[in-house]
């Protein structure tokens, strides 16, 4: 059969119409749990300036060296296709003064992004991706957050095999003197080493890490490990990190030797991995951190923020394979539940979960720590109950109700709270029909 004069660019593919259900499914399981969680959408330009992604992903990087499509227009600005989301929604958020709106600022974005790389299974020039990202908040609830949404959106897909993978990094205080500590470590063995990790040990050694050539593995398998060398504020901050996963009852391992390749990320680092049958991770599926110096690095002021980002391709390729369905109704929000001190905050997030799955929506404002503000941001929404969860309630495991018509008061058992709201629910529903 003779070859057809057009076809798709290397690496560029349709989404013919049986696949758009797969999409739309993701589609909707993405959106379903960015609008419970209260996250806005944004769409940024597929072109950006090109200096957005050379200074914040990293000049050194793969992604700006040799991976994206990079052009002059014809008035000579230097532009590229987006590689990437979170560098132009990071843009966005300083160009268009974000910072004066309440923070954090959480929004979420899917799309199209770009990256010239050799095409393989699941791997395309033109991609899809859908990224989660929390701005303005130094929390370690909003860490905790992100990964929970995260693994939420492969949880309602189906996916049942997968796990989570986290690090610290460490920020600037504590990451210089471990790159000098790796840096020695990996010149005694810099024979060993691929072509690329023996440019990236002059540019930038801690990629080394995250190289996947066979060769460079084992060198990394003896590696110092930067977990050991993190100074106290970054100690701290992975610490409260973690509790959150304990307390979520999320399936994470320690995993000493990620660090995500790019240039912007600080502290917290994680991805999502399938797992085989005999625990192997069979790649990641979601990614991301927190990346407090992106702000700074693009010309804006010191603003923490934290995200995640997944593969739409690669998880929809695995869909297809095992027939995957989800589907998911969004309701009316009629309950808010305020929180008072860390250890009502980390037990907060789980009576959250759990609220999820018993598909009843609920309001939060987890980074808030004032009650006062809190139930004035309920009272805006007209909400009609309050879940009160201070010190006092987290430590005897109750939980106070305010009915804010009413202003009426109530305890009740931690564990029989999910199921005395479903009840109450159900009443103003029959009572709103009669």
């Amino acid at each position: 059969m003779s070859k057809l004069k057009f076809q798709n660019l290397t690496g560029m593919h349709d989404v013919l119409p049986e696949d758009q259900i797969y999409f739309k499914r993701v589609q909707k399981v993405i959106e379903g749990v960015a609008s419970y969680y209260s996250f806005e959408k944004i769409e940024t330009p597929i072109l950006e300036s090109a200096e957005v992604f050379s200074k914040s992903v990293g000049e050194e990087t793969d992604i700006v060296g040799k991976e994206m499509y990079t052009f002059r227009t014809k008035g000579g600005d230097l532009v590229c296709l987006r590689p990437e989301g979170t560098a132009p929604v990071m843009r966005s958020y300083i160009e268009h003064g974000m910072h004066n709106l309440p923070q954090p600022v959480k929004l979420w974005y899917t799309g199209p992004f770009f990256r010239y790389e050799r095409p393989q299974a699941g791997r395309y020039r033109q991609f899809h991706q859908f990224g989660f990202e929390a701005i303005g908040e130094k929390n370690p609830s909003i860490d905790g957050q992100i990964i929970q949404m995260s693994y939420d959106v492969l949880k309602e897909l189906g996916f049942k095999s997968i796990k989570i993978e986290v690090n610290s990094i460490g920020d600037s205080e504590c990451r210089p003197y471990f790159k000098k500590i790796l840096t020695s470590y990996l010149k005694s063995r810099k024979s060993s080493l691929c072509s690329d990790c023996q440019r990236r040990l002059k540019e930038n050694p801690l990629r080394v890490l995250d190289c996947k050539e066979e060769k460079c593995q084992q060198v990394k398998a003896s590696a110092p490990q930067i977990i050991d060398h993190l100074c106290e504020s970054c100690h701290a901050h992975f610490k409260q990190v973690l509790e959150f996963l304990d307390e979520l009852e999320l399936p994470y391992t320690l995993n000493p030797y990620l660090v995500r390749g790019l240039d912007y990320y600080t502290k917290t680092v994680f991805e999502i991995v399938e797992t085989s049958e005999t625990g192997q991770s069979q790649g990641s599926l979601v990614g991301g951190g927190r990346y407090d110096s992106l702000a700074k690095l693009l010309g804006g002021r010191d603003t923490p923020a934290c995200g995640s980002a997944g593969g739409i391709e690669r998880i929809i390729g695995i869909m297809k394979e095992r027939e995957m369905k989800t589907g998911q109704k969004q309701e009316e929000v009629q309950i808010f539940l305020a929180q008072l001190g860390q250890l009502a905050k980390r037990k907060s997030l789980k009576l959250f979960e759990e609220f999820r799955s018993a598909k009843i929506p609920v309001a939060e404002s987890f980074s808030k720590d004032s009650l006062k503000s809190q139930l004035r941001t309920a009272n805006k929404m007209g909400i009609k109950w309050v879940l009160i969860f201070g010190q006092k309630e987290a430590l005897e495991d109750f939980i106070t109700l305010r009915d804010m018509d009413t202003g009426i008061q109530k305890e009740i058992k931690l564990d029989k709270v999910v199921q005395e709201m479903k009840e109450k629910l159900q009443e103003a529903k029959d009572k709103k029909k009669k």
